[in-house]
């Protein structure tokens, strides 16, 4: 059974609530694999992170997968839950609306560079307010609005329908069955689960289930299966063929991709 830790709805202790004096504070905390933190919002944004470990995110109706040397910036007042996937090192930067580095109103998932893993890592030794602080704060936000984004999340759809047929496959990644199989499992024809893709999630089965084979590429390598194996698992023909997607999704290969520290 999951361990929820929750205080109301903000799961952080107060002291660590940013605010316009000292816009940046940082949360540190160990937890164990199926340690989640309950759904809750706050009036900040928020960056997760795990230097070491893996999360999920649910939030805006989406799962966004969090692996090392990745984050996920959550806007203000955007309700979400933290899932973790493996035991992790989960460090969270709360940053004042008043500094929000990014205009839009979604989550990202973003690339983390090395000068702003240094970064998080210093401010877990420095707390105290002052002008180091401030100078860190604006070269935080400086690495996020110049952050890489990444398309890892996967989209859920409302349709009870679509919801079925989407559990379908994420139960079962490998399946290859075309969409006029799987709609005959949740009753509904393949003309009608076609136009509620688009509907309700804004994109094709087919793209749907490659988002959805991508999405489980980082729990699959967090536990150190080889390439080979992680291709089999998703449907696959072979490693080059899931190779050549994943470069064409993320731009490198999946071994660079996750050989980043």
């Amino acid at each position: 059974m999951p361990v929820h830790i929750c205080h109301h709805t903000n799961p952080h202790p107060p002291e660590s609530d940013p605010t316009p004096a000292r816009p940046i504070r940082l949360v540190a905390r160990n937890l164990q694999l199926a340690q989640n933190l309950i759904p809750h919002e706050h009036d900040w944004g928020q960056l997760t992170y795990t230097p070491q470990g893996m999360l999920q995110v649910v939030a805006e109706g989406s799962i966004w997968f969090v692996p090392p040397m990745r984050a996920i910036w959550i806007p203000p007042n955007v309700t979400h839950e933290v899932r973790t996937l493996a035991d992790s090192q989960l460090r969270v930067i709360h940053i004042h609306a008043d500094r929000n580095p990014f205009s839009g109103k979604h989550c990202l998932v973003l690339e983390v560079s090395r000068l702003l893993k240094e970064l998080i890592a210093s401010l877990e030794i420095l707390d105290t307010p002052g002008p180091r602080e401030n100078h860190m704060t604006q070269v935080i936000i400086d690495e996020l609005q110049t952050a890489k984004t990444l398309p890892i999340h996967l989209p859920m759809p409302t349709d009870k329908r679509l919801k079925g047929l989407c559990e379908i496959l994420l139960a079962n990644p490998a399946s290859n069955d075309t969409l006029d199989v799987l709609a005959k499992q949740v009753g509904a024809s393949s003309r009608t689960l076609t136009r509620l893709f688009e509907q309700d999630l804004n994109m094709s089965f087919g793209t749907w289930r490659q988002q959805m084979r991508l999405a489980r590429v980082t729990p699959l390598i967090s536990r150190g299966l080889p390439l080979s194996q992680v291709a089999t698992e998703l449907g696959y023909a072979s490693q080059s063929a899931f190779s050549a997607m994943f470069k064409k999704t993320f731009g490198e290969s999946p071994s660079a991709f996750f050989s980043k520290k």
